[in-house]
């Protein structure tokens, strides 16, 4: 098959609402009855393999689909930390994606505990992703106010897909208030696994940094964040009970409703250092747990 192989790993990766595989320009009609046109995110299916094994089909937008794979398998713990990944084999054509790695793999057992979670677009788990959360010790990082309020700020600046066509979902690896790495999909659980990918190939260390995601905490985006080694995890949306319940136990900092100088810390409030302006009045965080998508 024509595989493809590109250089995977930039400084810093950003949305690019410019490519034209990513939306497409449909038809419809408004409240008037008048004819309108609109962009709407593509979306396609991914095939991935690892060695000869095929693992699970996601439906996805289509950019950074090694990202994608290598992220997908090491949040499901198919690929460990210490694992070579020999090659990531891209077919365009085929809507397939083959990771090689050094180490042999059969995770036939495996496959068969699959479950379906709340993530949109199908996300998935198996049976042992919640062993993750047991012994957990994450890194002893801080959240400064100034930091939050930075990164919210700057990530309405930042052009996107959603901004072009919405009905998408944006994940962002930060260090302080500074995005350094944004992926878009239509599940935000594509969206971690591409970042988890980017992380993973470039050798980028996790301790001291945030994810921000536009999507609600669930348990999956819990577990997922935990097993990235990223201490603290923030959302412009609400949680699922689950989800902090995780976030507690595995002592992950985690923020809900983050909205311009607003927040609501669910879980690993040590974490956080007022620095300036930023602390809210109670009536502020009342109208904030009303102000959910």
């Amino acid at each position: 098959m024509a595989t493809t192989r590109r250089r995977l790993v930039s400084p810093t990766v950003m949305p690019n609402p410019s490519d034209p595989r990513l939306t497409q320009r449909v038809e419809g009609i408004d409240q008037t009855g008048a004819g309108v046109a609109v962009s709407v995110p593509v979306e396609r299916s991914l095939t991935l393999y690892l060695n000869s094994q095929e693992i699970v089909t996601m439906m996805t937008i289509g950019d950074y689909p090694e990202y994608l794979a290598i992220g997908y398998l090491l949040n499901q713990n198919m690929l460990k930390p210490d694992d070579v990944v020999t090659a990531a084999d891209y077919d365009e054509d085929l809507e397939v994606v083959v990771v090689r790695t050094k180490r042999g793999t059969n995770y036939e057992e495996k496959l068969k505990k699959r479950t379906l979670t709340s993530g949109c677009a199908q996300g998935t788990a198996f049976g042992d992703l919640m062993e993750v959360i047991e012994g957990i010790e994450l890194p002893a990082a801080e959240l400064r106010t100034s930091w939050l309020f930075e990164l919210v700020g700057a990530i309405k600046t930042i052009p996107s897909i959603y901004r072009e066509a919405g009905s998408i979902h944006g994940c962002i690896l930060c260090e302080r208030g500074k995005p350094l790495c944004y992926m878009e999909d239509v599940g935000r659980h594509n969206a971690i696994d591409k970042i988890a990918g980017w992380m993973y190939l470039g050798k980028v260390a996790a301790a001291d940094k945030m994810l921000y995601t536009t999507g609600r905490l669930t348990s999956e985006m819990t577990i997922k964040t935990v097993r990235m080694g990223i201490p603290i995890l923030i959302s412009r949306s609400g949680s699922t009970g689950w989800g902090v319940e995780l976030a507690r136990k595995a002592g992950l900092t985690m923020i809900s409703r983050a909205r311009g100088r607003r927040f609501i810390a669910l879980s690993g409030a040590e974490r956080i250092v007022p620095d300036g302006v930023g602390i809210v009045a109670s009536t502020d965080l009342r109208e904030a747990a009303r102000d959910d998508e």
